[in-house]
């Protein structure tokens, strides 16, 4: 361990390390912060056997980060939207950045940039800081970094501080929130969907909408109400995951990269029933994806799909309703409907965080309210 003492106003540290450092090494600083920053940096290249160039005793390899990422992006199985994640991190942050220059410093300056210069919302730094940390885990593990400081930054160093809201009213005028979405079904606008699915003209038209694939967007819109499943774990369904004698359909790639089965309810499997009949098992269940498992096809389908059923909510006179609010819609009817724990509705749903699911507790608190006296 380095020694350090204040003396004429700056701090003096002494680096000494037997068989690698011929002599010792003095560095001084004005700010003790910074000193103890630099020092830890350097003991744990030190600890590596890696002694900094600048003390013109051994040269450092540089390994960018850009080429550790695309390492671990090519050797690790990663899920895709990590990999995204991962291809829109390194497009923002400087092409030089090396795997020395990662420390703690770098990972709180790194968070500074995103909230002040890109203002970013806080869910997605917190996105975005997950999936680098992810790959600097690997990266930790393989020899290649000391630690991953993404792992210290404190607790809410995603929300915006009274200095970064400064920064940005300088520049955007004002700082990014999360926002989380609750918006359900609400009385009669799912009977006016299903009219409008069925061929009910909107009160502000004179012809009903086409519909191109009406019998598959009904099956997709009962599917998405019953089994709170994400669009694109549905629409990318092959008849051969639903056991209609199991009762389950069973996903095996999700969006956080975990296989899971879903349970089929009474009223989906009346549906499934009539709609898997005479069909083979290696047909796709739905009609809108090519089957090519790539990003940009999985997108335009989901584009699409997101755009039908705008019509469809707009002609229903349902206002502000997105597709993904189903998920929410179907997430909630678990909790209210059902007397599953937290842990077997997470298993149901895929969320991997328990307190992704923790604004659903107030619905099982009302009712166990209704059974008081």
């Amino acid at each position: 361990m380095a020694t350090k003492r204040l003396r004429n106003g700056a701090w003096h540290y002494t680096i000494r390390r037997a068989g690698l450092l011929p002599k010792p090494l003095y560095v001084s600083f004005a700010d003790e912060a910074e000193g103890d920053e630099y020092v830890r940096r350097v003991e744990a290249l030190l600890d590596r056997n890696v002694v900094p160039e600048e003390f013109g005793m051994k040269r450092e390899v540089q390994v960018s980060l850009r080429d550790s990422v695309r390492r671990y992006l090519l050797d690790q199985h990663t899920a895709p939207d990590d990999a995204g994640l991962l291809r829109i991190v390194l497009q923002r942050l400087p092409i030089d950045v090396s795997l020395s220059n990662i420390t703690f410093t770098w990972a709180t300056g790194w968070v500074t940039s995103m909230k002040r210069q890109q203002n970013l919302a806080p869910s997605t730094i917190r996105k975005h800081v997950g999936a680098l940390a992810r790959c600097l885990d690997w990266l930790a593990a393989h020899g290649d970094l000391p630690f991953n400081p993404l792992r210290s930054l404190a607790k809410g160093y995603a929300t915006y501080t009274p200095a970064d809201i400064a920064e940005v009213a300088v520049i955007e005028g004002r700082e990014k929130a999360d926002t989380l979405r609750d918006r359900r079904l609400e009385e009669g606008e799912e009977e006016s969907i299903r009219g409008i699915m069925n061929g009910d003209k909107p009160r502000d038209r004179q012809r009903a909408l086409e519909l191109n694939h009406q019998d598959s967007l009904v099956l997709l819109f009962d599917m998405s109400v019953e089994s709170a499943m994400r669009l694109s774990e549905m629409f990318t369904l092959l008849v051969g995951q639903v056991d209609l004698k199991k009762r389950t359909i069973f996903l095996e790639k999700t969006k956080n990269g975990s296989k899971r089965q879903v349970p089929i309810t009474t009223v989906l499997h009346a549906r499934l029933k009539l709609a898997l009949k005479n069909r083979d098992a290696s047909e796709r269940l739905f009609p809108w994806w090519d089957g090519a498992t790539d990003r940009k096809s999985i997108k335009q389908a989901s584009s699409l799909l997101s755009r039908q059923f705008s019509r469809i909510f707009s002609a229903a006179g349902c206002v502000d309703l997105h597709f993904h609010d189903l998920r929410h819609e179907a997430t909630s009817r678990l909790f209210e409907r059902t007397k599953l724990s937290d842990m077997q509705i997470a298993k149901i749903t895929g969320h991997k965080s328990m307190s992704q699911l923790a604004r659903y507790a107030n619905l099982r608190g009302s009712n166990l309210a209704a059974e008081m006296w």
